[in-house]
């Protein structure tokens, strides 16, 4: 009784008794005695904690016989709330195997380890147990079948399913919204949203972020105003799992406008004192809408930071290139919180963006010895594309070499890419064939080994390269740019003609580019479909060839000032 007890407060004063609890058992010997009533007491103390190796390990101590559905179902559900689903399905297989029949409550755990790991046909398979064996469809056995049909794309089934409820809850609505948003498009996802008969934040928050991401601003605003108007929210306001999640989208999609007002609430809503994930996702919201500075002030203004809140800062500045600012605020860091493998990404990307090479690499030599950290994938992408931009190509295949890991696509597309900028042909060949092996569809890496035959003067394997593409019908997906302007958003690709307002805009771009010499007075870099154009004497020489250029031709995203 007394674990039991324990098990019902969540609390970590409650937690420290029962692992004396179990302390105490263990060393007086009565869990040899009562091993089933009071192992079967542990795993669901543990589970409660979200401990779940602790629970397994207490579970393999009960005699299979005295193990029921309850504490096989308990297991499970503890390893999906942890993020570990494939432990999930192994503990259901072993249900199974010991002819131990699952509950509807099972079938729960069972579908959200599904959802998470897009296995739909275990699923399915498990849908159709149920319906064989009559096991009753309860609100939330449906609920979770349907996620895990939405989130592996399997519309048709979701919606079955949803019109066979005979009670549909306020998350049975959502979860549909949320599949319609995504599979059937944005315009769906509003009129399923309008037909709703009763929303939660979940649906407002799905809708809202649906339209920030997909560049609707203003009509994500009036649905803000909306949801903020409502009677529950105008009295208790938005939450800040809300908030986090409509700056995550301003995040994504670079609209600082909807960031700004989010900001605004939430100072007004909840006072100076912000949570600690709101202010994080606000440094994040503005790093990557342009405007560190007000991520720095942010950031400053905290009275308690955490280590993600570090983290969202340094990778702010170092996608800034402020190299030498991350890591004289990495030195700061460590005095208040320990860094994670995370902290050691953003410091390696920030000492590559600002060709801090020797730093670079002392971090990462300093990772396991020093901080106690296993480098990661990512940090051996970071080292190895740092010491690629660098020319330091041996250092960097050395680094691959040591890898106690097999390199992915990324760490490869680095050296290769290395490859390209330093005109090591030979090396590019080698790294392409691995990088076929690992993801043959990919074009990007044979459009890199082609342009090194073409700098090389070996324009015939460069064009036998294109021919192979072009004979397998693979072709390149051309990169998108986007501008949020009055409201709507604007896409173009290099070389686009298509925009309405192309031909108003050229005489605007014209002048823009004149003026930013003007201002500048140095070396202007600029990219037309040839090659570059460099200037360095001065707006006398670079005035007369504007007014020849093909502005048509021209790569609006490379235009680059070399300030001196």
């Amino acid at each position: 009784s007394l674990i039991r007890a324990c098990t019902r407060e969540t609390i970590p004063q409650t937690l420290e008794q029962g692992q004396k609890l179990h302390a105490t058992l263990v060393k007086n010997g009565l869990l040899a005695f009562h091993a089933s009533f009071l192992n079967n007491a542990l795993v669901h103390f543990y589970a409660t904690f979200d401990f779940p190796f602790s629970a397994h390990k207490v579970f393999d101590e009960i005699p299979k016989p005295c193990v029921d559905t309850v504490d096989w179902t308990t297991l499970m559900s503890c390893y999906v709330r942890n993020h570990l689903p494939h432990e999930a399905l192994s503990i259901f297989s072993f249900m199974r195997e010991e002819d131990v029949e699952p509950d509807e409550v099972t079938f729960v755990s069972l579908f959200a380890a599904c959802s998470r790991l897009g296995k739909v046909m275990i699923g399915e398979q498990g849908h159709v147990y149920m319906i064989k064996k009559g096991l009753p469809f309860i609100v939330t056995v449906s609920n979770a079948a349907m996620d895990m049909y939405v989130k592996c794309g399997r519309m048709e089934d979701a919606r079955r399913l949803f019109d066979e409820m005979r009670e549909k809850s306020v998350v049975s609505w959502s979860v549909m919204l949320s599949g319609v948003i995504r599979w059937e498009g944005i315009k769906n996802g509003r009129c399923w949203f309008d037909q709703m008969p009763m929303r939660n934040e979940v649906a407002w928050t799905l809708m809202v972020v649906a339209y920030i991401e997909t560049g609707f601003t203003r009509e994500a605003f009036s649905l803000i105003c909306n949801m903020t108007w409502s009677s529950v929210y105008y009295y208790f306001g938005l939450s800040y799992v809300t908030l986090c999640s409509f700056l995550s989208a301003c995040s994504r999609s670079g609209d600082l406008m909807v960031g700004k007002w989010v900001h605004a609430y939430a100072i007004k809503a909840m006072g100076k004192e912000l949570h600690v994930m709101v202010r994080t996702a606000l440094i994040d919201m503005y790093s990557k809408c342009g405007r560190i500075e007000a991520a720095s002030k942010v950031f400053e203004n905290m009275s308690y930071r955490n280590v993600v809140a570090w983290n969202a800062i340094l990778s702010g500045l170092a996608m800034h290139g402020r190299g030498k600012c991350v890591l004289e605020l990495f030195s700061w860091m460590l005095k208040e919180v320990k860094p994670d493998d995370i902290t050691f990404i953003s410091v390696l990307s920030a000492c590559n963006h600002s060709g801090l090479v020797d730093q670079g690499y002392r971090y990462f030599k300093d990772l396991g010895p020093r901080y106690g950290i296993t480098p990661k994938i990512e940090h051996y992408a970071c080292m190895v594309d740092l010491l690629g931009r660098a020319g330091r190509l041996k250092e960097a295949v050395v680094v691959v070499m040591e890898m106690p890991i097999p390199p992915n696509e990324f760490v490869l597309g680095s050296l290769l890419a290395a490859c390209g900028q330093h005109g090591k042909v030979h090396l590019g060949e080698h790294i392409l064939q691995e990088l076929i092996r690992i993801d043959p569809l990919n074009t990007e890496y044979h459009v890199l080994l082609s342009n090194m035959y073409t700098l090389a003067g070996r324009q015939k394997e460069a064009d036998s390269l294109r021919q192979v593409l072009k004979s397998r019908g693979i072709m390149k997906v051309p990169g998108m740019s986007s501008i949020h302007v009055d409201g709507q958003v604007h896409h173009f690709s290099s070389g686009d003609k298509s925009h309405p307002r192309t031909q108003d805009e050229m005489p605007r771009f014209h002048s823009a580019v004149k003026r930013l010499f003007d201002i500048y007075k140095s070396e202007l870099v600029i990219r037309d479909c040839a090659c570059f154009h460099t200037f360095k004497h001065g707006s006398s020489v670079l005035r007369p060839w504007l007014k020849n250029v093909n502005w048509h031709k021209l790569y609006f995203s490379a235009v680059t000032l070399v300030v001196g």
